[in-house]
Parts: structure tokens; C-alpha cells; sequence
């Protein structure tokens, strides 16, 4: 996981082969060990569960005053999850077969549990993808196998620029005109949101037919899920404000932009 593999709705194809596919399943396999000995020693301790059951605990209606998303409903009873939404599913989790856990108590322990089912699905996503790369072509396997292919089903992939020899120049001209002068859109609002592991992650772009956006909000978890830290909190000891913190799972990075 680089920032170089990622491009804006697209990724680096030049670095999929065989090698790093073998590789994630690998990490895969070696995390599903290591999930499953931190369950064995974790979930049913005593300690641990009187250090995270009733502890920050929150009804559903918390949540929409709040505007808590993610695991922080989740735990409520509520069942939304973008993934799983007809209306707002995205990339092609509609052809993967994952669930999304609920919990009913809305305390540290259920959120625990929760996060605890959502890596396992994690890692089941990651197989099956995997697993559908591999048989695009298995005739076709080797150390550098038709990437098109096999990210197609991964992402949604751009039409890239070919360049030849014949073109190189025009090409080249119009790629430096497109990328110093953008393109004007009309003026119009967009909003997309996805199911980030920390919550719903949305960003709202204001065009007003210029070439550069009036306006862009940008919607992070950590900011709306920091504020009901202080109802969490109140009642209980400064030692819980850690179990709470920790699985309310908050990046003060988000919170200090």
C-alpha cells in the first residue's frame, strides 16, 4: 500500500503481477492467524470485558443527533451500511459476498466485536478478489498477466492516453493544455459518499462554470464522531476515556485540518 499505486479513480497497473498477488495472500492468511489468536485471548476475558462492556454506551438516537456513521451506528441496531445500499453501493462490492455486523448495546464492547467481524470480512474481500483476478485468464499467468483484465474488475478504469509516434506531439499538447487549464463544468453540486473503516467519508463539490471548483466540503468521521466523546465520557473514570477513545477509533489529523 504506496501513494504512488493509486491515480484518481485509477490505480498503477505496471505493478499488479503475480508476485504481489502472492504476496497479499500471504498477508491474508498470516492476519485471519492473528485475528484469531487476539479473539481467543480477548473476547471472553474477564479484564477486558469489564473494561469495555457498559462502558460508553449511546442509543440509536445519539447517532442522528450526532451524525455518528459506520461502526459508531452500527452498534446502535442500526443496519446501514453505502456497501450494502442498492442506491448508494459503489465500485463492485455489489459482486462480492460480505455482511456487516450489528451490534445492540452501543458500548465499547460491542464495537470491539464489530471491528473485530469487519477485518475478518476484510481479509474474505480481499480473497475473493483475488480469487476472480486469477481466473480472468489463467491461461494468460505469468509474472506480468494482462493487468487490464484483472483490474477491470477491480476498479473502474479511465481510457489512459496512448502514445505512438505518430501522435506523441498532438497528444502531448493537448494533455499539457487539459491538465494547466482543466476542463469548465456547468454549475451543478455533486455529493458521494463511501463506507470508509472509520465512517461515511463524503466530499461535496460546488461548480459555478469555471474551470476550478467554487466550492469543495470534504466530510471525514473523526470531525462528527469526536464530538460525542464528551456525552461518552461522562459519568465514567479517566482510565475508560482510553477504551473509549480507542474504539470510538478517532484520527486527530481529520479533526486538526
Amino acid at each position: 500500500m504506496h501513494a504512488a499505486f493509486y491515480r484518481p479513480n485509477d490505480v498503477n497497473y505496471e505493478a499488479i503481477n503475480n508476485i504481489i498477488l502472492e504476496d497479499i495472500l500471504k498477508f491474508s492468511k498470516d492476519c485471519l492467524t492473528t485475528l484469531n489468536e487476539m479473539h481467543n485471548v480477548l473476547t471472553y476475558n474477564k479484564i477486558w470485558k469489564q473494561r469495555l462492556v457498559n462502558i460508553g454506551t449511546y442509543s440509536y438516537k445519539t447517532c442522528f443527533d450526532y451524525g455518528l456513521t459506520g461502526v459508531l451506528a452500527r452498534c446502535t441496531g442500526l443496519k446501514r451500511d453505502l456497501r450494502l445500499s442498492r442506491l448508494d453501493t459503489y465500485a463492485n462490492y455489489a459482486s462480492i459476498n460480505f455482511k456487516s455486523y450489528i451490534g445492540q448495546h452501543g458500548d465499547c464492547y460491542d464495537r470491539f466485536l464489530i471491528r473485530m467481524y469487519e477485518m475478518v470480512e476484510s481479509l474474505s474481500i480481499v480473497n475473493q478478489t483475488i480469487k476472480k483476478c486469477t481466473s480472468v485468464s489463467t491461461t494468460n499467468i505469468n509474472n506480468n498477466f494482462d493487468c487490464y483484465d484483472i483490474l477491470n474488475y477491480v476498479t473502474q478504469r479511465n481510457t489512459k492516453t496512448i502514445y505512438n509516434s505518430n501522435l506523441l506531439m498532438e497528444t502531448t499538447i493537448n494533455d499539457f493544455k487539459y491538465w494547466s487549464d482543466n476542463i469548465s463544468i456547468d454549475s451543478n453540486l455533486l455529493c458521494k459518499t463511501i463506507e470508509s473503516p472509520k465512517g461515511e467519508f463524503g466530499v461535496t463539490i460546488f461548480s459555478d462554470t469555471s474551470n476550478k471548483p467554487y466550492k469543495v466540503k470534504v466530510r471525514s468521521p473523526a470531525y462528527h464522531h469526536m464530538q460525542v466523546c464528551p456525552k461518552l465520557s461522562k459519568g465514567h473514570f479517566l482510565a475508560d476515556l482510553v477504551a473509549i477513545i480507542g474504539t470510538v477509533d478517532i484520527v486527530f489529523g481529520e479533526i486538526d485540518r
